[in-house]
């Protein structure tokens, strides 16, 4: 695992040793406080272990405290152009600020808020993105964007705040592209020691950006690059959890909730598996402690993978046969079998 430089964000930590963390963005009007705070609420029973809203005016800025009092994990404002406002959201206890040190107005500007972080002990975020590479970079890779210009950028913006004396900072340089993302971030990685956000931005809706989401931050993580992560879908904000979930769980960097190990069926397969596997999944989804449960179509494969699993069943024909850390629990009937796996997991 890369070492970084550990950067506090409210209670949580990020970088050294600490795991990684899980973000998420809420798309409500951040002025709607009732409508943000909800789904903040939503977001954290899913899995969200810090949040990030959208501070695009000075009511937005002024409505981060009433948030805060109403949520239980850091609070991150993302803020573009104007200084005025991330003052005013720094004033207001946010734990975190997203700028680009490039757009935020003149360094003297800059200077403001940074002197205001370091006063509160507040890291900032310094986002570069391939759609918005500033024109400088772009007409030198011949307006094209690049893994090395979306580098550039950023060092660029980071050299600016530590000429400020400011290190507390963490770095996301996301992309459409998604080699063009794992490239970039190779590339960052060996250059600087401060925490890496992942991410593949406007990957798209689930059906795609699930893909793109898993390949770009599972290879990133595997290579041990990467402190906390965001799943950038276009739907439910939730499903962005339960994803970055899953690619931390699938690399055995986190534990949290069930982990189901299922077979794509053949002809060997005499129970309706793909039934089973989806009620199983959708039996188990509020589970929150760590649990493997197989669900497998034949005595082939099944009694491995069980073996593996802390609870899991292997079909026959017209039965399951259900184990427990490898060892047979019982056979039942195919009708029977829902109901009687559930009740070995709930004895777990």
């Amino acid at each position: 695992m890369r070492k970084t430089k550990v950067i506090k964000i409210g209670q949580k930590k990020i970088g050294g040793n600490n795991p990684v963390l899980v973000q998420s963005m809420c798309n409500t009007d951040t002025r709607d406080i009732r409508a943000t705070v909800k789904q903040i609420k939503l977001l954290e029973k899913a899995g969200c272990e810090i949040i990030r809203v959208a501070v695009l005016d000075m009511k937005a800025a002024k409505a981060i405290k009433k948030i805060k009092q109403q949520i239980n994990i850091p609070l991150v404002a993302d803020i573009h152009f104007d200084h005025l406002l991330a003052l005013e959201a720094i004033k207001q206890g946010v734990d975190k600020i997203r700028i680009n040190p490039g757009n935020i107005g003149s360094k003297e500007n800059l200077r403001k808020v940074v002197e205001a972080c370091k006063k509160k002990r507040i890291p900032i975020r310094v986002g570069v993105n391939s759609g918005s590479l500033e024109q400088s970079i772009l007409k030198k890779y011949k307006m094209r964007v690049t893994p090395k210009g979306l580098v550039e950028s950023a060092l660029k913006n980071i050299r600016i705040l530590e000429k400020m004396n400011f290190k507390d900072i963490v770095i996301s340089i996301k992309s459409t592209n998604v080699s063009h993302m794992i490239e970039a971030y190779q590339m960052l990685a060996r250059k600087v020691k401060y925490p890496l956000h992942l991410g593949v931005t406007e990957a798209g809706p689930p059906s795609v950006g699930i893909i793109k989401s898993s390949v770009g931050i599972g290879t990133l993580l595997a290579e041990g690059i990467g402190d906390t992560i965001r799943v950038s879908l276009t739907g439910d904000t939730s499903e962005e959890v339960r994803v970055a979930w899953e690619i931390l769980k699938s690399l055995k960097l986190r534990k949290r909730g069930r982990e189901i190990i299922s077979c794509p069926t053949c002809g060997r397969t005499q129970i309706n598996l793909i039934k089973l596997a989806n009620q199983v999944e959708k039996a188990t989804e509020d589970i929150k402690k760590p649990i493997t449960i197989a669900v497998m179509g034949c005595a082939v494969n099944g009694p491995g993978e069980a073996r593996e699993a802390d609870i899991g069943v292997a079909g026959g024909k017209n039965i399951g046969i259900i184990f427990r850390k490898g060892k047979i629990i019982k056979t039942v009937k195919e009708k029977d079998i829902l109901k009687s796996l559930l009740k070995e997991i709930n004895k777990i």
